[in-house]
């Protein structure tokens, strides 16, 4: 099978700071450790190009682009407390979206059957009309509305970062071509994502939260993948895959933000690129397309990257310095509620 990288050293230009999490060194120490374990040479490596303003309107309001391109050219500033924009956020953050659409590109043009796009600034919190939680643009979003652009008339977004994506949400919560599922931490920021969040009008039961305590580890992710995710998947029957991987829920993450606990491990994130994979190859010809969200202890995010390339490369054996921790499972009347939500329960 063949897997491809999106990445371009532009994604390094966006500076929030240099106390700030979200932090080139992100994708510079991910990058270092795919080199060193020989991971690179095994994946086709192609450019993004930039997403044009037609592109971004997809999700975005043209005054919003507008202004954080202003912002941009004068130096930078504040869109929150933390979302922050430096003189090459923008051109960072255009070239985002078009990694994420040239990674669904890839899949549905034939040049991989899976994609990953290492790109940055994030994107799943962004909304229409602002940007939050260090996102500026959806990126995830605006690629699926380009895939439905070029033909296809499903799209499947799966978001396992540790936080909820609102902005994703937000963008299709009243359609029924883009079925959004987001497993995540609960409560947590941005305090959105609860398991009554399902939709309204023509969208109604095309968005589908897990809301996950504090403490749940891999055995519970897993199980919201083949409990919830997969009948849904399979009763959507989607064309494309596109996946809002955050590395976040990773055990050592707690330390660097406040109010996430989770205990999700190098070899979890193996297990969901394998699950992701499989779903894809059962129902859309394997296309499927994954683009960076959070993570933010450097190691475990390049650990974490290199087991969800070696597992969708077929690699049985996953390097994992860290080891796991115990953590809870799903929790069985949460999974009854979702499941009775969405008329999966039998």
């Amino acid at each position: 099978m063949s897997v491809a990288l999106i990445y371009d050293p532009v994604y390094l230009e966006h500076d929030p700071g240099s106390h700030h999490p979200e932090s080139a060194a992100r994708l510079t120490a991910t990058l270092k450790v795919l080199e060193e374990k020989g991971m690179l040479p095994r994946l086709a490596r192609l450019a993004p190009y930039a997403a044009t303003p037609e592109d971004l309107a997809l999700v975005h309001h043209p005054a919003y682009v507008r202004a954080v391109e202003r912002a941009a050219e004068q130096g930078g500033g504040y869109l929150d407390f933390d979302t922050i924009i430096s003189r090459g956020s923008y051109q960072a953050a255009v070239m985002a979206a078009g990694g994420a659409m040239r990674a669904v590109d890839a899949v549905l043009d034939g040049e991989a059957q899976a994609a990953f796009a290492l790109v940055r600034p994030p994107g799943h919190h962004a909304r229409p009309t602002r940007g939050m939680g260090f996102c500026l643009f959806n990126n995830v979003a605006i690629a699926a509305r380009h895939a439905l652009r070029r033909g296809l008339q499903r799209v499947l977004i799966v978001d396992y970062d540790v936080h909820h994506g609102n902005g994703t949400q937000e963008a299709f919560y009243r359609d029924s071509d883009v079925l959004y599922f987001s497993v995540h931490q609960y409560p947590s920021y941005p305090g959105s994502g609860d398991y009554d969040e399902v939709g309204d009008g023509v969208g109604d039961g095309y968005t589908a939260n897990v809301p996950l305590p504090a403490g749940t580890g891999d055995a519970g992710f897993e199980s919201a993948f083949t409990e919830i995710l997969a009948p849904l998947a399979r009763r959507f029957r989607p064309e494309l895959i596109l996946a809002s991987v955050g590395y976040d829920a990773h055990w050592t993450n707690s330390v660097y933000l406040n109010m996430v606990a989770m205990n999700m491990s190098v070899q979890g994130y193996a297990t969901l690129a394998r699950h992701l994979q499989a779903i894809a190859n059962e129902l859309c010809r394997g296309r499927l397309a994954l683009v960076l969200e959070g993570g933010y202890h450097l190691e475990a995010q390049a650990y974490s990257t290199l087991a969800t390339f070696a597992a969708l490369l077929g690699d049985t054996a996953i390097e994992d310095p860290f080891g796991c921790r115990a953590g809870r499972g799903l929790d069985a009347a949460l999974l009854q509620t979702v499941k009775q939500v969405h008329g999966l329960a039998g």
